[in-house]
């Protein structure tokens, strides 16, 4: 007889609950006094432009752009007086340890992944009875004949979502630059070495600076993080580095030369040319094109 493996299902993002789903169009002098909750909220800007505040951080999102809010974190938003912004808001609990990827995050997600919060949305309308003029409702409830598994159907949506965002953000054509296999990133040596990395992405760490953080010799580094990636250390960190500059790019106002600066290039002009083969574009390129989606 013929014996079958059971492969366990490993869980990157599990959404352990859906607090609300809201589809607001504001008045464009609307705005709200602030809240803090334990659970994830994001917000996307179907239309018009928001100022969103994060803490002590005024964040303005424009069309097609969207944030996160993680737990705890204060948090308000307004109309710019402009227009009657159209928004979609979404909260939901989550503890996996990959939603951090998202603490903080501004994006503007490529029209594919943005057709998925139609889908969301649609099957929570299914659902729930969806606001579209009242941002005080705390409680959802369900439609009188809601659609049949509408609440899993929803859960999956979300996590499909979010998994797509964390691939289009962080995989190239060598494989994921951010998240590697649990059994790999379990391996104590190779987590101690991603951390180092992932906190001195504003410096110019050296090997030797790595070996002595970690306390494993050079030779130990490069045979297991070679086996484990497919990568050198240092091809690694420079691929966290321009996925941060990816970041600081569509976040900030800052020039190539001042954006080379902070992540401790020693050129603007070699920083260009790394952008440019890891990401098929320059930096300028890579930010126009995202002001064109």
């Amino acid at each position: 007889m013929k014996k079958y493996f059971e492969h366990k299902l490993q869980n990157l993002i599990n959404i352990s609950r859906i607090v609300a789903i809201h589809y607001f169009e504001f008045d464009k002098h609307f705005s709200t006094p602030g809240e803090t909750h334990h659970f994830w909220e994001m917000v996307y800007v179907e239309s018009g432009r928001l100022l969103c505040t994060a803490d002590d951080r005024k964040i303005p999102l424009g069309e097609g752009e969207l944030l996160f809010h993680k737990p705890m974190e204060f948090h308000a938003l307004a109309a710019e007086g402009e227009a009657a912004p159209r928004v979609f808001i979404l909260c939901f609990g989550c503890r996996s340890e990959a939603m951090q990827f998202f603490a903080d995050k501004r994006l503007k997600p490529e029209p594919a992944l943005s057709k998925m919060l139609y889908s969301l949305l649609a099957e929570g309308k299914k659902t729930f009875r969806i606001p579209v003029l009242d941002p005080t409702v705390k409680k959802m409830e369900q439609v009188e004949r809601p659609s049949l598994g509408g609440e899993q159907m929803i859960k999956n949506y979300l996590e499909i979502f979010l998994i797509s965002l964390l691939r289009w953000q962080t995989e190239t054509e060598h494989g994921n630059a951010i998240f590697l296999r649990q059994s790999e990133y379990a391996k104590k040596p190779i987590g101690d070495v991603i951390s180092v990395l992932q906190g001195g992405l504003y410096k110019a760490l050296t090997i030797d600076d790595i070996c002595s953080a970690t306390s494993y010799s050079r030779a130990y580094l490069f045979r297991i993080f070679r086996a484990a990636t497919d990568q050198t250390i240092m091809e690694y960190y420079t691929s966290l580095k321009i996925e941060r500059a990816k970041q600081l790019l569509l976040e900030n106002e800052l020039t190539v030369k001042e954006i080379a600066a902070r992540l401790a290039f020693n050129e603007a002009n070699y920083f260009s040319k790394t952008f440019k083969r890891l990401t098929g574009l320059t930096p300028s390129q890579y930010r126009k094109q995202a002001s064109l989606i």
